[in-house]
């Protein structure tokens, strides 16, 4: 039932090269901006360094989630994939909350800064954030993991931009306090997408039903199938990265072909919905209580 899963794309070799690029460049521009006292360029760095952090957990996630299951991690490790992006995020919102901090800090006396090695420095991260986010475009629609990494890598562009325009400002209208101003809209940033990746990944850890499945449809289709007459204990969450696993209880009291039945069934709910991981369990009369006894208290 379940041969076909897709490991052939994970895509491990996009996310090593990208972390890779990215922590060189996390790195030079972390050191040009205590150099030259820039907060700009200290807080675009951190957020690059937010995401290398994230980067490298996806990569990790990516390459646990091929390990083989085994006795007793029977699903093998693709859960990895939900928990990376939940940890991503945690760091992300304490880092913005740092920068926030440091950025107020600063107004009421901005140091000068050379404007010129700010728009350099930033301009050159547009250039490593697109090419970065080019990397790992396949396949992000569908993999909260890919595609946390790849709206990241966007922000990150759309970040070093902000950075460029600030050393822009600075550097024609002598506004100095363009640069705490820009580094507390970076963490603005930075916060404002790391609580959507939260919300998403937490609710996929706590085996919330994906966001891309109505469960009320997919019930609704279940009691459909012919012969059907009840359903019940009906879950729905995700295994890891393009995988949705189900489990449901059908009555169904008339003898017939059950196997041909189950067959059928799971090749439908992996076209109609997407769940490639289902568990379906045919019981022929009311008399089947188990699920509602008290051991079970979610069988409703």
């Amino acid at each position: 039932m379940s041969g076909h899963h897709h490991h052939h794309h994970d895509g491990t070799r996009a996310f090593a090269v990208v972390t890779l690029v990215n922590l060189a460049y996390t790195a030079l521009e972390a050191g040009y901006g205590f150099a030259i006292n820039s907060l700009a360029l200290l807080s675009d760095a951190l957020h690059n360094l937010g995401d290398v952090l994230g980067l490298g957990l996806a990569w990790g996630a990516a390459v646990l989630a091929r390990r083989p299951p085994t006795d007793r991690h029977t699903y093998g490790w693709r859960r990895a994939t939900l928990l990376s992006p939940l940890a991503n995020a945690l760091l992300l919102v304490a880092f913005s909350g740092a920068l926030a901090w440091e950025a107020v800090r600063r107004f009421s006396q901005p140091p000068e800064i050379p404007a010129m090695t700010v728009v350099v420095v930033a301009a050159i991260g547009i250039a490593v954030n697109l090419g970065a986010a080019w990397m790992v475009r396949d396949g992000h629609d569908h993999d909260l993991n890919r595609r946390g990494a790849f709206l990241h890598l966007v922000a990150d562009a759309a970040v070093s931009l902000a950075a460029v325009v600030a050393g822009l400002g600075m550097s024609w209208l002598g506004w100095a306090w363009l640069d705490p101003a820009t580094a507390l809209l970076i963490g603005a940033v930075v916060a404002f997408s790391a609580f959507g990746l939260l919300r998403e990944s937490f609710n996929a850890a706590m085996d919330a039903v994906p966001a891309s499945i109505d469960q009320a449809r997919v019930k609704a289709f279940l009691e459909q199938q012919p012969g059907v007459t009840a359903v019940h204990h009906l879950h729905i969450w995700s295994l890891g990265a393009g995988e949705i696993a189900m489990t449901a209880h059908m009555v169904r009291p008339e003898p017939g072909d059950h196997d041909r039945f189950i067959d059928g069934l799971n090749r439908a709910l992996d076209e109609e919905f997407g769940i490639n991981h289902p568990t379906l369990q045919v019981e022929h009369g009311a008399a089947c209580e188990h699920d509602r006894h008290v051991r079970a208290p979610h069988g409703g």
